[in-house]
């Protein structure tokens, strides 16, 4: 399915990608708007009518992925609320293994994610994943999500990586289209990013169900 020898780099998405995304869809589109209708006297479905719109304006911006943003804009403290759900951050299957695989392997391996930095310090607190990279991206602190061109200039500007002999593994398909635009040439996608959500339909891309795959 790769062929790891035409690779010198991987860069790997976190959420949905390394983790279950099942923790940040839960807390989106459950967790939140029940606290968040407990502070304005309404049920979660009213709450929901009134968030997921906001939610929806912001989709792919930088806003989106900020937890200070949505913590001012909706009068709540989310870090708070995200660690009381911290037991659902849980690694996909096989993840440790696929990182291990890759460390021994000899190749450049970076994480690029969306994800605030605040989360990334509690994911990697709970799941320690941390030791096998060489770098660690952040889109805020590149100041552009990855569903943007910029992230990726930006990115390559911070270390050196040749986009031909690059693989991306993430769950964003938009992310994808725009990986494959600025020139990276091996690309695959998480056919369940979100454990309790099923399989989903990956378009042109190549999707794996387990990490196990790609280990040899």
């Amino acid at each position: 399915m790769v062929a790891w020898q035409d690779i010198d780099t991987v860069l790997l998405d976190m959420d949905g990608t390394l983790l279950d995304l099942h923790f940040d869809n839960y807390f989106w589109r459950e967790y939140l708007p029940v606290k968040w209708g407990e502070l304005h006297a309404c049920g979660p479905e009213q709450a929901k009518q009134n968030l997921m719109p906001r939610f929806e304006r912001n989709i792919g911006t930088l806003s989106w992925y900020c937890v200070d943003y949505w913590s001012t804009e909706l009068q709540i403290d989310v870090m708070a609320l995200k660690n009381d759900i911290v037991h659902l951050i849980q690694m996909r299957p096989y993840t440790e293994e696929f990182l291990d695989f890759l460390r021994r392997s000899g190749k450049q391996v970076v994480m690029v994610t969306n994800c605030h930095e605040k989360l990334i310090n509690l994911k990697m607190e709970k799941t320690r994943i941390d030791r096998y990279f060489h770098e660690i991206f952040c889109a805020h602190s590149l100041g552009a999500p990855k569903e943007e061109s910029d992230f990726w200039v930006k990115l390559r500007q911070e270390f050196n990586f040749v986009p031909e002999k690059t693989i991306l593994i993430d769950d964003n398909l938009t992310v994808l289209r725009t990986a494959r635009q600025y020139g990276i040439r091996h690309l695959l996608t998480i056919a369940e990013p979100d454990s309790q959500s099923g399989a989903r339909d990956t378009g042109e891309f190549t999707a794996i169900h387990s990490f196990q795959h790609l280990i040899r």
